[in-house]
């Protein structure tokens, strides 16, 4: 209600300003103007500085920004073709940089330079082949190795030997959760379709294939360091995209068909807490949140817990009201933490064993429709005596 108030006001506040013009404008009647609506070389000048001032306030917001906001970007990638993939970006961000400062001052330097003047005339010529081949010629070749450094990066990333030894997981996607399969000790992932999915086989994966026999499924990411991983991608519902920031890799997950991608850990979750950048980042998160944490108590509100950095894997796609929840915590391990905890999960062929199980009657107890019927129809029977009895007993 609050909101609509508001913007009524606006409203008429808009209103009222337009007839204060119109007033204004009636007070100017029979007054010398020049309404000519052609521009003078007072105009002029005075358009040319207003460019210059433009051109003043791009320059300074981006260094403002640069300042006030650079810290923000991430920082040391976790990956071995992190480094490739940060290299490729900063050459980017770096001509697009220098690019942008040349023209943008060509652009408002020449605007104010050769501004309208009643003494000047402009010079007009058709064309000039000199001046077409170099702004075509230079773009090409710097786009060009750009898209070739590009592929080149990206093949690194996609690349999988298929004798090579890597791990190898699924990822499924669906709204709002991700969830992991592992291949087991066969290293190959089972068939699966989400027409299989029924009971705590949420991934539908196909059991009669003897690949799915040791799959395991969870809810949190491990992988080892200093081997490759090779995810392979599901959807159930929507588009969603795979995305390890920190990893510098993300790969669409697309409904009805599988996607993939690759890359070699370098950090332990444990190791990258205690990198320099990281630890003064999380300094920062967590003096913030005690700040905050005041605020809420004052209120009689609840403290924040302190921030601990983790890996994240994130929905980088617009997929639904809770897209910004869709995460799953990516821990990295050494090789021999991570064979321990696999070791320590159960198959998805036992979770399935398990409550099939847990479905089946207790040992011991009369299926249903035989004798368990009959005792119900016996104390049915003792039941309506005991009323028939109470009955006459009270007509007495």
């Amino acid at each position: 209600m609050t909101s609509l108030l508001v913007i009524i006001v606006l409203v008429l506040l808009a209103v009222a300003l337009w007839q204060l013009t119109k007033i204004f404008d009636l007070t100017q009647v029979g007054s010398s103007s020049d309404d000519s609506q052609v521009a003078s070389d007072n105009d002029n000048n005075v358009q040319g500085y207003i460019m210059f001032g433009f051109l003043a306030f791009i320059y300074i917001f981006t260094i403002y920004g640069l300042l006030k906001w650079g810290n923000l970007a991430l920082h040391t990638p976790a990956s071995e073709h992190g480094l490739l993939v940060d290299n490729l970006m900063n050459i980017t961000w770096v001509l697009i940089f220098t690019v942008q400062v040349i023209t943008q001052g060509l652009l408002y330097w020449f605007s104010f330079k050769y501004k309208g003047n009643k003494d000047k005339k402009a010079l007009f010529f058709a064309d000039s082949n000199k001046l077409e081949a170099i702004w075509s010629i230079i773009p090409s070749v710097v786009l060009a190795i750009l898209i070739l450094y590009g592929l080149y990066a990206w093949n690194n990333i996609m690349f999988v030997d298929k004798d090579e030894d890597v791990v190898e997981i699924e990822l499924y996607a669906q709204q709002f959760k991700w969830t992991a399969r592992y291949a087991g000790n066969d290293n190959t992932l089972g068939k699966a379709n989400v027409r299989l999915i029924e009971g705590v086989n949420t991934l539908g994966v196909d059991m009669s294939d003897k690949n799915s026999e040791d799959d395991i499924v969870v809810t949190e990411l491990h992988i080892p360091k200093g081997k490759k991983v090779h995810f392979k991608m599901r959807s159930q519902d929507v588009l969603h995209s795979a995305y390890f920031p920190h990893f510098r890799a993300q790969m669409n997950c697309v409904p009805g068909m599988v996607t993939e991608f690759a890359f070699v850990p370098t950090y332990t979750t444990a190791e990258y807490r205690e990198l320099d950048f990281m630890k003064e980042k999380v300094a920062h998160i967590n003096k913030l949140r005690a700040e905050k944490s005041v605020e809420l108590v004052a209120k009689g509100g609840t403290a924040l817990d302190p921030y601990t950095f983790d890996y994240l894997l994130l929905c980088n796609k617009i997929c639904g009201a809770s897209h910004y929840n869709m995460q799953m915590k990516v821990v990295v391990d050494t090789p021999e933490d991570y064979k321990k905890w696999l070791s320590e999960k159960t198959t998805l062929a036992q979770d399935i064993a398990a409550a099939k199980a847990a479905e089946k009657p207790a040992e011991g107890t009369a299926p249903a429709g035989d004798s368990s019927s009959k005792v119900i129809d016996t104390v049915k029977a003792v039941v309506d005596t005991v009323k028939a009895a109470v009955a006459k007993v009270a007509m007495k």
